[in-house]
């Protein structure tokens, strides 16, 4: 880096470079370029066989499944007696998990159990697995190798004592071929989770932080939640493959760099070979196989220990390659609703040379030695600044990716779960939700955890950008264990630095302190050390990003919902407010005898899944603001009232930030998911549905929508000017008539005001060129809303943009509803009927249904119905529920709360047919006997002109 100059403006990024003092970067040591070549057909396997030959010296026994269980005893009891009183546990898993599966547990997530689940936290437990070797000495280089163990353990095999470890986001590893032996065992003792304060306690610590107590749930994670293996690699071999592109020219180019190690000084004739594939993409060259082929293609190169101009040693032993090469034909990776995630696969494969001499001539033979993949993206990351320049107190807080600028549609991630279930499934069902609601952006949030290889595979598939924060908040890092602290960053940094979705590093959440802490510098320097391809971040918010939590202050709803809605943060990157899941949600986590009790008993389960257990008023606060909409006097009111005050708080901002770009570059609501069951501020609940907020934020975040814009969102008498904004991510309106319309409707439904908008570019659409930039928005105008009398409110405006003839968005708003609570859900009534068509799959194509669907959403939802508003009156929030007695884990329909004009016939896919009901804020529910065939033979389901409860959750009889 230059030194500083009085004539140049060095941001906050240059400055913390400057600061981190790094030390050699991967892509500063020396440079060798390799041809490659493509191989076509079947010819992969046959070309890797001919390379590499049959024999494979590497070794490795995965040690998941089930193992012992025992709670407490003297070391020398466990390690060298009968565990008469084990039981069974699943590895990975947590031990709360296996005591619940043996009965000795309540399920932590119900009621007040949580309290008693916590004991359990803050014991010994010892784990124990049984394996064996047919042939020990084959493992002569054996090592034994724990993802992650929580909070920290001790660890022997066959007896012997292997060491101790602390930190629970990886390690610890051992080299174990001395203690192997034909039958082994390996014993862990689980150190008790930290016990004191838990606002603080977990400072002493590297743990998941955010379940001790100062969030949603005071359960301290413990057990052996990762992977565990024993593996055995060859004297030479390769480690830690990186690749990447250096500028935008480079990434269209298709020219890539690639490091890695090698664990020893390489003899002459060593070679490492090198395969590409496409793993995820249309490309025509190395094409990965389809389901209507088996061919592969693959790009191949190799190195020779000959080429010493790119081997340099390093100060840990090891020696580090680093080749340039061109990828024919690169298919770019783009953030979601930008363009394809094209994804690669790149295989190396390590090969030694043994030369034996006889008296008749040399004889070369080869063997493999070691083999390792990776996934990656041909993908460009570059920080631009605001729109105002460089400023020294600031960070560069543009995303910009393979050149082209892009808003950040965020979110704010929660660890999924406090008992560790990191199934792969259930990553994939709260991703693809988000994939839903078009989030680009997420903040892997320092309350959590250094995110899992199968959170970030579900990122890379689906082009969600995500800045990771390491497990550290409000500081702690300047007293969490260094070295422990250390390990985790230098070992995730290793292992995520492929991900194209990985855009950012950051040090931690809100600390406000001890930002030039050594800590910080060790994880700013090792960012730069082990990865300089991202920025790194000292915390979040700083240098320009912010955080607000206004309504936890004190301040009335009807002052902050219209706060909100004026925020005009240029990155405001968390904000919110919580809100009740759906009542069938609260109806499993709470007895039944306590869901009828309005106000709920203090103290029992319903305060027990409050955020922060109402220790900050949460209680009071959350009821006034349901009561802005409904009278709060009963569980499902309480529901229904936060929900929407939810959907009022998150959606104005966001629409108002996507409408002011490039002056407001992003906008990040906390937050996605839960890590425990309850009232969060989460727009999916722990057991996967989604809330209200879930589809407006997919209305707030949609690549091409209409926005209209509110300072004041309950003052009835007064009249306001209302900015309407097109924003157009991928410019589908360019070369194609499009127009606008914004109604207003007074409280009874008539429409009182109607405004329309049309325009068409000259310019037409190159699929060869770049996408846009990622929010295009345009100012069309303004309405002028006149005030009011109160007993006229609320008033309802329909924004919509129709593409030619289809209606291509379409979103609805409410004002006044403060000023006579209820007024929203008593509107002239309308019927509404649903009638199932087909299965997703079968009706692709058809007329009935013509909107493409992707094989995920088919998956999601694999039905389709016909939703119709017969009655003569505009149906409001539309909503298709079941009333079956089985918990829904899932979104019903991929579209929901919708507006439907008198008439009006919308498709919608859904996830199931069972005690399928339709109903709205003004259209009842009546109960009907569909089954699950997806026939067009069925009688339509009507919904009943009765003054039904409109967002009555709980099940019906």
């Amino acid at each position: 880096m230059k030194p500083y100059t009085a004539n140049h403006i060095f941001s906050k990024d240059d400055q913390d470079r400057q600061d981190f003092a790094p030390q050699c970067t991967p892509w500063e040591l020396p440079i060798t370029s390799v041809s490659t070549t493509i191989i076509g057909g079947d010819e992969v396997k046959r070309h890797q066989a001919t390379q590499l030959g049959e024999q494979d010296s590497v070794l490795r026994m995965n040690l998941d499944g089930t193992w012992q269980l025992a709670e407490e005893g003297t070391d020398a009891d466990r390690l060298y007696g009968e565990w008469h009183d084990a039981i069974a546990v699943q590895v990975p898993g947590s031990i709360h998990q296996a005591l619940v599966a043996a009965g000795q547990l309540a399920d932590p997530s119900f009621g007040t159990h949580a309290a008693l689940a916590k004991e359990y936290s803050h014991r010994t437990w010892w784990h124990k697995y049984t394996f064996t070797l047919d042939d020990p000495e084959a493992w002569k280089r054996g090592r034994l190798i724990f993802d992650g163990v929580s909070p920290s353990c001790e660890v022997w095999l066959n007896g012997h004592k292997l060491g101790t470890h602390e930190g629970s986001f990886g390690g610890p590893e051992y080299e174990v071929a001395a203690q192997l032996q034909q039958q082994n065992t390996i014993i862990v003792k689980v150190h008790p989770a930290p016990l004191g304060n838990e606002w603080n306690v977990w400072h002493s610590a590297i743990v998941f932080n955010c379940n001790y107590g100062w969030h949603y749930v005071n359960l301290p994670a413990v057990g052996i939640w990762q992977s565990v293996r024993l593996e055995a690699l060859p004297q030479q071999h390769v480690l830690h493959p990186f690749i990447a592109v250096h500028s935008v020219e480079d990434a269209h180019a298709g020219r890539v760099e690639l490091t890695f190690e090698l664990a020893e000084m390489p003899l002459a004739g060593d070679r490492v070979y090198g395969w590409i594939e496409l793993e995820q993409g249309k490309g025509q060259i190395a094409q990965a196989p389809s389901q209507h082929s088996n061919a592969s293609r693959a790009l191949f190169f190799e190195w020779q220990s000959s080429d010493a101009n790119s081997l340099t040693s390093t100060d840990s032993g090891k020696y580090t390659v680093r080749l340039e090469l061109t990828i024919p034909e690169p298919q770019l990776w783009w953030p979601l609703d930008m363009g394809e995630q094209a994804l690669y696969r790149l295989t190396l494969a390590c090969v030694r040379a043994e030369q034996a001499t006889s008296s008749v001539a040399m004889q070369q033979t080869t063997s493999t030695l070691s083999r390792i993949e990776t996934t990656f993206g041909i993908r460009h990351i570059e920080m631009q600044p605001f729109s105002e320049g460089v400023k020294s107190d600031e960070y560069k807080w543009t995303f910009a990716v393979n050149g082209v600028p892009v808003f950040a549609k965020g979110t704010g991630w929660c660890t999924l779960d406090a008992l560790m279930d990191f199934r792969r499934e259930r990553y994939a069902h709260f991703l693809g939700l988000a994939a839903e609601q078009h989030v680009n952006f997420m903040r892997a949030w320092g309350g959590g955890i250094p995110e899992t290889d199968d959170f970030y595979d579900w990122c890379d598939r689906l082009g969600i950008m995500i800045m990771q924060e390491w497990p550290t908040c409000w500081g702690s890092h300047a007293n969490q264990p260094r070295t422990a602290l250390e390990e985790t960053v230098r070992r995730n940094t290793l292992r995520l630095r492929n991900r194209p979705s990985l855009v950012m590093w950051c040090g931690g959440n809100e600390t406000s302190s001890e930002l030039d802490h050594e800590a910080m510098r060790m994880m700013g320097r090792l960012a730069i050390e082990l990865d300089d391809t991202r920025p790194f971040h000292r915390t979040d918010p700083l240098g320009g990003s912010t955080h607000d939590h206004i309504v936890w202050n004190g301040w009335t709803p009807a002052y902050s919902f219209d706060y909100y809605a004026g925020l005009e943060d240029r990155l405001l990157s968390e904000f919110g407010l919580a809100s009740a899941p759906t009542m069938e949600s609260m109806q499993r986590y709470m007895p039944i005898e306590e869901q009828q009790i309005w106000p709920p008993p203090v103290g029992e389960s319903f305060y027990a899944h409050l955020p922060a257990f109402d220790t900050r008023d949460e209680m009071r606060i959350l009821s006034e603001f349901a009561g802005s909409f409904i009278p709060c006097d009963s569980l499902d009111s309480f529901a229904i009232g936060t929900q929407l005050a939810q959907i009022v708080s998150l959606r104005h901002k966001m629409e108002s930030a996507r409408c002011h770009w490039p002056q407001q570059t992003g906008v990040v609501t906390y937050k996605l998911n839960d890590v425990y069951p309850g009232v969060s501020w989460s727009t999916i609940d722990w057991y996967g549905v989604p809330k209200p907020s879930h589809y407006f934020t997919a209305d707030a975040y949609a690549p091409l929508a209409v926005y209209v814009l509110f300072k004041q969102l309950n003052s009835p008498e007064q009249a306001q000017q209302l900015p309407v904004y097109l924003v157009d991510e991928q410019g589908v309106c360019n070369g194609q008539a499009w127009k606008a319309n914004v109604r207003v409707y007074d409280a009874s439904l008539q429409e009182i005001l109607h405004h329309t908008w049309e325009g068409a570019s000259d310019r037409t659409t190159d699929d060869n060129e770049a996408p846009p930039t990622a929010s295009q928005s345009r100012k069309l105008g303004e309405l002028e809303l006149q005030g009011y009398a109160l007993e006229d409110s609320p008033v309802l405006i329909v924004s919509e943009l129709y593409r030619g003839e289809d209606l291509a968005y379409r979103t609805f708003y409410w004002l006044n509803f403060d000023a006579r609570p209820g007024v929203l859900f008593d509107l002239p009534r309308t019927e509404l009927e649903w009638t199932p068509l087909m299965d997703t799959h079968s009706c692709a194509n058809e007329q009935e249904y013509p909107d493409p669907v992707s094989e995920a959403e088919s998956e999601r939802y694999p039905y389709v119905v016909r939703v119709a508003n017969r009655g003569d009156q505009p149906a409001v929030a539309v909503e298709l529920y079941c009333t079956g007695s089985t918990p829904q884990n899932y979104a019903l329909a991929k579209k929901q709360f919708y507006w439907l004009d008198a008439g009006e016939e919308r498709i919608v896919p859904v996830r199931s047919l069972d005690d399928l009901q339709v109903r709205a804020w003004n259209a009842g529910a009546s109960i009907g006997n569909h089954t699950n065939n997806p026939v067009t033979a069925h009688e339509p389901v009507i919904a009943s002109k009765v003054n039904a409860h409109p967002l009555h959750h709980q099940k019906e009889e």
